[in-house]
């Protein structure tokens, strides 16, 4: 095990809340035999708060045909993953993308332009529930390469002589602005801030890793920004499909992160799609969404 895999499987099996376990143990319920690990991210882990918000998880699955009733489901998972679903559980709210195993791995790895899983996974997480040892093992691998992916991935662009925090934050920023994000200008700086010490102790052994693989990554962040907003663009359009309430969840995100109030006519909420389509010219004139 190297260096960066002993890290990151510390601070995967680090300890949550009783409730955030119970949530993930109910999401893969949910998928039966096809459930293989779930992992927990994002703000509400960042603050350590739960109540009166959306909590983030990655359901990972064998494959999508066994975790699906539907194939259309395991279809539109396959073409464009992550499906992503709501859920609540205990009184808490929350939301779960679901990879299969193979696509975790690939979506963590430097072969994969878009930034979307790499991104997230260079942050702290937690592995909340697994079906056994190996599943464990399979999610560490996977998750270990992220924070390889996204500095060798940002030193294509950024300069490469910086302090390691300024080089996170630099990399993060990139990232945000490979996806329409509502987050404010800045927020690849907060999510370092939050626990600079923990970015201090990856960055070594995650560069290490990136040179020990031999990672090369062409400068190409224009493609990815351009890629990386048609993709969430084609994800929305999959998520009002399997995503209940998306509208209103997409509604209280931009105005949570970006300081708006919008309010969603009853139309809009029917057709989250439409609504997204209709919303976003003004989002992005007003810089709400990026």
């Amino acid at each position: 095990m190297s260096e960066l895999q002993r890290l990151v499987g510390e601070e995967l099996l680090q300890p949550v809340d009783p409730r955030v376990a119970a949530v993930a143990a109910a999401i893969a319920a949910r998928h039966g035999q096809a459930s293989r690990a779930v992992l927990f991210y994002g703000s509400c882990l960042r603050e350590r708060q739960l109540d009166g918000l959306m909590l983030d998880f990655y359901l990972i699955v064998s494959d999508y045909r066994s975790a699906y009733p539907a194939g259309w489901l395991a279809g539109a998972n396959r073409l464009v993953p992550p499906n992503v679903f709501p859920f609540a559980h205990g009184g808490l709210t929350a939301k779960y993308a679901v990879l299969s195993e193979a696509d975790f791995h690939r979506l963590n790895g430097p072969e994969t332009r878009n930034v979307s899983v790499w991104a997230r996974f260079a942050q702290p997480s937690r592995l909340v529930w697994s079906s056994d040892r190996a599943a464990e093992d399979r999610a560490v691998a996977a998750v270990a390469r992220a924070a390889p992916t996204l500095l060798s991935a940002a030193l294509t662009e950024l300069p490469n002589d910086q302090p390691p925090l300024d080089l996170w934050r630099g990399a993060f920023a990139l990232t945000y602005s490979a996806e329409l994000r509502a987050e404010k200008k800045g927020k690849g700086g907060s999510v370092v801030d939050v626990d600079p010490q923990r970015y201090l102790r990856f960055t070594a052994p995650a560069l290490s890793a990136a040179r020990a693989e031999g990672r090369r990554q062409a400068a190409g962040w224009r493609r990815r920004r351009i890629e990386g907003k048609l993709l969430s663009v084609l994800r929305l359009a999959k998520a009002s499909a399997t995503f209940a309430g998306g509208a209103e969840y997409i509604a209280w995100k931009i105005n949570r992160h970006a300081g708006t109030d919008i309010r969603l006519a009853g139309w809009q909420k029917r057709w989250p799609l439409l609504a997204a389509i209709t919303l976003a010219p003004r989002l992005i004139r007003s810089k709400a969404v990026r």
